[in-house]
């Protein structure tokens, strides 16, 4: 098996990571015209046998739909190592065992990726190991800082892919084709034309079984801290020159060093209760399993922000993500602002222009004022839409591609791990003083009603 030119090692391998997203993304990209053969290796302290794990590997390909030659030879090569992730001597052991060039996955909660790392210390890596790290990076602003040191020790910082699979959904990345390819759009995305924007990921889905990791995060951690932030900073950030990672990265990294919590505010935080969703009747959050209460987790997190330059100066950027919601909404609404004179004679109350650009499904609505259908002076809200390409990898299967090639463009930087940390550190530090009130919606609801949305 000496022709294998990377090692893909999973450390967590039994974890429900890579169950349900890895491996699905491995297998998606092996069968893809991107794709090529190579050695997946599970880790973890599970002691199973290689066929186990070749038998796991085989059927999330196959959930994933992947399927043909190259797919069935790395699941021929899959091989099991079991190992502990913070033991310095089980990490060289599973480094020993790979035929090609390493990609070390961390599908390991944020203080066992950081035990993990520490204990690399003292293993040697091969030349051209690759480290490739789950959010959240770090458990707060200090921990991030700390594993960003611990890391420039191990490997340089190409070679650290902090995984954010949300950069590499297909509608994310139209953000910059739609943004830096259309004059209509750069001339009016700044202060003088855009009232507010709105980031949004509504779920419909309760807590699913994932206690042991949500109780702990909550929606802002989970969600705003990470995800919604790296949108953020496509969507603010000045025109690159190229799309090298270097200059892509940079330019956000800016955007998000400007970004603050408005003046005044410390966000608003809500769990869910019992309530009804299609049909489905789903217990209070408090009531679910592995659940503690005492903890005070939000399962409803919202945050208004501001990106304090030049380009941003005053919109408030509204950021908003959670679970058991009624209404699924997972987009970025561009608010622009109203004309500021209507000659006189025509009618209506239109609302202003918006461009909605919807995450799930890949999807672009522009809602302009037209006149209308049977009086010509009569204003209406017309709506354009139009669906984008889908994707021919998930979105795991194009970080998993970036990570394998080297290519870091779609992983966070090290400054943007942690200026998303700084920007939320206010108000979780709020939150976890009680100085916002934890407040309540039924499962099923829009949220709160006193949040008016």
């Amino acid at each position: 098996m000496t022709d294998v030119q990377r090692s893909l090692v999973i450390l967590g391998a039994a974890g429900d990571l890579t169950r349900r997203l890895l491996l699905p993304g491995v297998g998606q990209l092996v069968a893809s015209d991107r794709g090529e053969v190579l050695e997946v290796i599970g880790a973890d302290q599970e002691d199973w046998t290689d066929e186990v794990w070749r038998e796991r590997v085989r059927a999330a390909f196959a959930a994933g739909g992947a399927s043909g030659e190259r797919v069935d030879e790395v699941v021929r090569r899959a091989r099991w190592v079991r190992a502990d992730a913070t033991s310095s001597a089980d990490m060289a052991k599973t480094l020993a065992a790979c035929h090609g060039v390493p990609a070390l996955y961390f599908a390991l909660p944020p203080r066992v990726a950081a035990a993990s790392c520490a204990a690399l210390r003292s293993v040697p890596l091969p030349a051209g190991t690759v480290l490739a790290l789950e959010k959240p990076f770090g458990a707060d602003y200090e921990g991030a800082r700390e594993l960003n040191r611990l890391l420039q020790t191990l490997l340089p910082e190409q070679q650290v892919q902090r995984v954010d699979h949300f950069l590499g959904k297909s509608t994310v990345l139209n953000l910059l084709g739609l943004r830096f390819a259309n004059r209509i759009f750069e001339r009016s995305w700044n202060a003088d034309d855009v009232e507010r924007v709105e980031i949004t990921y509504d779920e419909a889905l309760g807590l699913e079984d994932r206690a042991g990791y949500y109780d702990k995060a909550g929606a802002l951690v989970d969600m705003i801290q990470s995800h919604l932030l790296q949108v953020l900073g496509l969507v603010a950030m000045e025109p690159p020159s190229s799309l090298d990672a270097e200059d892509l990265r940079g330019n956000m990294a800016q955007a998000l060093r400007a970004c603050r919590l408005r003046p005044g505010t410390l966000g608003r935080r809500a769990r869910y209760t019992a309530g009804t969703i299609d049909g489905r009747p789903l217990p209070s959050y408090a009531d679910e399993h592995g659940v503690d209460p005492a903890r005070g987790t939000e399962m409803l997190a919202e945050l208004e922000l501001v990106v304090d330059n030049w380009r941003w100066a005053s919109v408030p950027f509204v950021l908003r993500s959670g679970k058991a919601v009624g209404r699924a909404r997972k987009d970025v609404v561009v608010q622009f602002k109203h004309v500021p004179h209507l000659p006189t004679g025509l009618t209506g109350h239109p609302r202003a222009s918006r461009l909605v650009i919807s995450l799930e499904p890949d999807r672009l609505e522009l809602d302009v004022v037209l006149n209308g259908k049977h009086d010509p002076f009569e204003l209406e809200d017309i709506s354009f839409a139009a669906d984008f390409h889908p994707p021919d990898l998930s979105a795991y299967g194009e970080v998993l591609h970036g990570i394998l090639t080297g290519d870091p463009l779609l992983s966070v930087s090290g400054d943007v791990a942690e200026e998303c940390w700084r920007i939320v550190t206010p108000a979780l530090d709020a939150w976890r003083r009680d100085e916002v009130p934890l407040e309540e919606y039924a499962a099923g609801s829009s949220g709160p009603p006193s949040w008016g949305r």
